[in-house]
């Protein structure tokens, strides 16, 4: 049996708190507010935590939404109305995320199936990834549904900053293992908080994925060393910036026209895509690839220099907010990419007939 995998619905959600360079410099010095729109293009991000620029730490809201699973829910939902599914209907959920409530034993997907009531038979898994792992992940939900394995499935993506933002961990430097020191405050600069969904089902038709594919590369774009085996949570050999999420800057730099250009390769995008959802990892970054790659500005889908870099969240972001402003419309036919690479490697990506 094979199926065409329909996106039917996306949705999103990002806070409505705007948090400044200025607030940020403050918080976690490192760069000067100036510098970090100079290096990044980003001009500000959206938390969902109050930020203490005097102690260099966060809040989460006394009340209303406060966690990774508000933000996912919201995002989900908003994607079985665009769809007109009830969540009974969803045969397995995926949520990409390293920004967990809990980090252990699928908690916040198990959260979600909880509050959505889904079905008892509903797969609920989440995948610990970073900005690649969307694509990543729909390749796998793909070969599931075009098989038949499956029919109707929801991948939710988020990222929840605002909940690390700790001068304690954020200030200190790792060293990757060429021996470069690297400095923990460039992550607290780009993230922001936010979450996407998307959810596919198989259907027949020409609309649907019409390529996909992912890989694996073994870069080290971020680093995060504690809280595993290898240095437990309270070891006395491990420092606050083990616990952070260090960006490489200059790696991320150097790899990403490689990945990304590979990625989009590998799925034989054509001068007939009309809109490019990648990752971003900044606005620098994100460009200088449009730029070299010869994309054309106007068909890329930019969101990091306001909402901050939401990783796995920020492709699913971007569609949801074209969907809505109709910049694309599903059930159209136009053709869209979308394309990741990130963390300590994942790749997708997929061209995609809406």
């Amino acid at each position: 049996m094979h199926q065409q995998t329909t996106i039917v619905g996306v949705g999103d959600f990002t806070p409505d708190q705007v948090v400044t360079n200025e607030t940020m410099a403050r918080a976690i010095p490192g760069w000067s507010a100036d510098l970090i729109r100079e290096r990044t293009g980003i001009r500000e991000r959206r938390f969902l935590c109050a930020i203490d620029a005097e102690t260099g730490t966060s809040t989460p809201p006394v009340v209303g939404l406060r966690s990774n699973c508000d933000m996912a829910e919201l995002a989900l939902w908003d994607a079985l109305k665009v769809a007109g599914l009830a969540p009974h209907e969803l045969d397995a959920l995926f949520v990409v995320t390293c920004t967990p409530d809990q980090p252990d034993f699928n908690h916040d997907a198990m959260e979600l199936h909880r509050r959505l009531e889904l079905r008892p038979d509903t797969l609920a898994i989440v995948v610990n990834d970073g900005c690649g792992g969307t694509p990543y992940v729909l390749d796998l939900v793909h070969k599931l549904v075009s098989t038949g394995a499956m029919n109707t499935v929801a991948i939710v993506a988020s990222n929840f900053a605002s909940a690390h933002v700790d001068r304690r961990v954020y200030c200190g430097e790792l060293e990757t293992a060429s021996g470069k020191a690297v400095s923990g405050f460039l992550s607290m600069y780009v993230f922001g908080d936010g979450a996407g969904a998307l959810v596919v089902r198989g259907t027949g038709g020409d609309r649907g994925i019409v390529k996909s594919l992912s890989g694996n590369g073994h870069e080290q774009l971020v680093l995060k060393r504690g809280g595993g085996a290898e240095l437990p949570y309270l070891s006395a050999a491990a420092r606050p910036v083990d616990y952070a999420f260090v960006v490489n800057g200059h790696e991320v730099a150097a790899s990403f026209p490689k990945l990304m250009k590979h990625a989009l390769e590998a799925v034989g995008q054509t001068n007939d895509v009309k809109r490019f959802y990648l990752h971003q990892p900044n606005k620098r970054v994100l460009d200088r690839f449009t730029s070299a790659a010869e994309l054309g500005p106007e068909r890329v889908a930019c969101t990091v220099d306001t909402l901050g870099n939401t990783s796995a969240a920020g492709m699913l972001v971007a569609l949801s907010l074209d969907v809505k402003e109709g910049r694309v419309s599903l059930g159209s036919g136009e053709l869209v990419c979308l394309a990741a690479a990130g963390a300590n490697v994942h790749w997708g990506a997929q061209l995609i007939r809406l």
